[in-house]
């Protein structure tokens, strides 16, 4: 929990970081007009993310049961000191990346669509009497395909300045083929849904711009939930024998980086 606080702090630190800076370059030439005049442009977005990944505990269990054997496997008490452990970490802290194309159908309303990776990889060490090594990972990974429906506040809700700066935005997610769990015991893979795995809400700032070239700031939560044909008994020691399901959702923080192709005409 303590470490879960942590990450909450530092994407709240990374976020309040960026809206800093927008406010130092909105004294600059070049952002004298912080608005988004592009009908058409493409993105790049990277991201901080830490997953909701509420199965983390099988696999922590999986390890105390391996250690509590290397212990009785100790004769002297020599050998019990060398047996070691580390445990895995409490909150899958990752980065994910997404790259797509937005559209601005009507001014300050626009949709996008786009595909990401998530990764993230676990990975500890056992030492047993003879100080031999054991090393067990599990990894998650992710390819999200949204789509994406944001809003831009009106300066008279909320603004740092006389432009609509704000935004708020909607995504729902599919997860498409390599979306699975990978362990040093097995593999298993996420089911397929048409309708759509989860959804996120994010509040965007528009912190650069600069001729066709936009940076955007997006703090937001998610909620992703996917199962698999196979049990958890395939990528880790466990007794179920019910279909796996696992949480892909959590707090994150995203830039994005937009580059305008088309704009709107001057009147």
């Amino acid at each position: 929990m303590y470490q879960r606080k942590n990450y909450f702090f530092l994407i709240l630190l990374l976020f309040t970081a960026s809206s800093t800076f927008a406010e130092a370059l909105l004294s600059t030439e070049t952002n004298a007009d912080l608005t988004d005049n592009s009908r058409l442009s493409f993105f790049v977005q990277p991201g901080i993310s830490f997953l909701g990944f509420d199965k983390r505990e099988k696999f922590q269990t999986a390890i105390d049961s391996i250690y509590t054997d290397l212990l009785a496997n100790a004769v002297t008490k020599a050998e019990t000191l060398a047996v070691a452990k580390q445990d895995f970490q409490k909150v899958n802290f990752t980065f994910p990346i997404a790259a797509g194309v937005q559209f601005q159908h009507y001014k300050n309303h626009f949709i996008s669509t786009g595909i990401g990776f998530i990764y993230n990889k676990e990975s500890v060490i056992l030492t047993d009497r003879v100080n031999k090594n054991y090393n067990y990972y599990y990894a998650l990974q992710a390819v999200p395909l949204f789509l994406e429906y944001r809003l831009t506040i009106p300066s008279n809700f909320m603004t740092l300045s006389t432009e609509s700066l704000f935004s708020i935005a909607f995504r729902w997610y599919w997860m498409l083929p390599g979306t699975e769990i990978y362990s040093s015991w097995g593999k298993i893979e996420a089911e397929k849904s048409w309708l759509g795995d989860g959804f996120g809400l994010s509040l965007g700032y528009l912190i650069a711009s600069w001729k066709s070239i936009r940076i955007y700031g997006d703090l937001g939560l998610t909620s992703i939930s996917v199962t698999s044909k196979e049990p958890f008994s395939e990528i880790v020691p466990d007794a179920s024998i019910e279909k796996a399901k696992w949480d892909l959702g959590g707090l994150q923080l995203q830039i994005r980086f937009s580059w305008g192709a088309l704009s709107f005409k001057e009147s």
